[in-house]
């Protein structure tokens, strides 16, 4: 049996007869970068998040990139952000001329540690920025409460996290901002690059609005520099007919982690994901930790099981922020998951049979020893 990581085919053909007509009005409307079909997602969008404001743009990165220099992020300022992430939450800071300072992620949840944050607070600091990694939110009441002590912004990367919730909040709806990415594989993912910040602050909404712009408050007249940020069309109008089914998609997604941990919880040598009590996880991604990472890793794929690994190497190692001078076990947690977490299939058309599989080819290569 052939079980991919992700299967965007199957996840599309119910709804292809819609993205065929969707795609065909905003080609007869002739509006082709923002206009009315990314409207009527930001308005939709903005609904689900539970905030007053969503703005369209072309990425999740450019998403926390304007979020930051929409709270005055700049040159000098420093902004604390995690060293378990996609590069991209680091290269937004870095793209304010700002500097990232990295704290360690919690070991049970794997997102912002709210205790490392005092040992990174310096004069120069401006923000906070906690990732909401795999589809679970950090512990965000500490973080705000830090934050609000220190006069400091709080920017939810929330791209992996469409549909999560802290404390019945939804994610991006929480800190000063929340910032999305709608790449295809995301819970909501777009037919091609896009993203979306969401807020309940006016005053960022219309900044970013303007930044998204090249810095237009009205064309050809430039109150600020900005950039080409803008969302197309057709991603928004596509964006708009699979937002309804992301509720029931993330439903699947919570069933299917369950069938996994029912499967793999009992064995001493795999650590599955855990739920934090204040969470309710979307599970964009399911990441087992295990000490033989890779022969694992090479022994499902030799059955036909397509694995991930998120993230290799922690951001404060990568050789393009080496000249933070951080070095090997500066953040212990993070370097350690970096060589355990394994990412199995996960999306919502996912079968039983498949999951089963899973569970079984997993069990065969890690040996039956369960955990006493």
């Amino acid at each position: 049996m052939n079980v991919p990581f992700l299967d965007l085919k199957a996840h599309h053909a119910p709804l292809r007869e819609e993205f065929d007509r969707a795609i065909t009005d905003v080609i007869a409307s002739g509006i082709f970068a923002g206009g009315p079909a990314v409207t009527r997602f930001e308005q939709a969008f903005a609904k689900f998040c539970e905030c007053d404001h969503a703005v369209g743009l072309g990425s999740g990165t450019e998403a926390v990139w304007l979020a930051l220099l929409a709270c005055g992020v700049g040159h000098t300022d420093e902004v604390i952000t995690v060293a378990s992430t996609f590069m991209a939450t680091a290269e937004a800071i870095t793209f304010c001329g700002a500097t990232p300072v990295f704290v360690d992620v919690d070991e049970h949840t794997y997102t912002m540690s709210p205790a490392a944050l005092l040992r990174a607070l310096t004069p120069r600091t401006k923000a906070i920025v906690p990732v909401h990694l795999f589809g679970q939110v950090a512990d965000m009441d500490p973080i705000l409460d830090f934050a609000r002590r220190h006069s400091l912004f709080v920017i939810e990367d929330a791209a992996q996290a469409h549909g999560a919730e802290y404390k019945g909040r939804k994610a991006g709806s929480i800190g000063d901002v929340g910032c999305f990415s709608f790449y295809p594989g995301k819970n909501l993912g777009a037919l091609g690059e896009a993203g979306a910040v969401v807020t309940s602050n006016a005053d960022l909404s219309k900044k970013i609005r303007v930044l998204r712009d090249h810095g237009q408050v009205r064309k050809y007249h430039h109150t600020m520099i900005g950039w080409n940020c803008r969302m197309d069309a057709i991603q928004g109008a596509c964006l708009a007919i699979k937002l309804p089914h992301l509720q029931r998609g993330n439903e699947l997604r919570r069933k299917h982690a369950q069938r996994y941990e029912d499967g793999l919880s009992g064995f001493n040598s795999i650590v599955t994901p855990k739920e934090a009590d204040y969470s309710r996880h979307v599970y964009h991604v399911y990441a087992v930790r295990t000490e033989g990472r890779d022969q694992l890793m090479q022994e499902l794929e030799q059955k036909g099981i397509a694995c991930g690994v998120h993230y290799p190497v922690p951001v404060h190692l990568q050789q393009a922020y080496v000249h933070l001078g951080y070095g090997e076990g500066a953040f212990p947690v993070s370097e350690t998951i970096a060589r355990e977490f394994l990412s199995l299939p996960m999306y919502p058309e996912l079968t039983e049979d498949q999951i089963d599989f899973v569970i079984e080819s997993v069990t065969e290569a890690i040996g039956v020893e369960v955990m006493v």
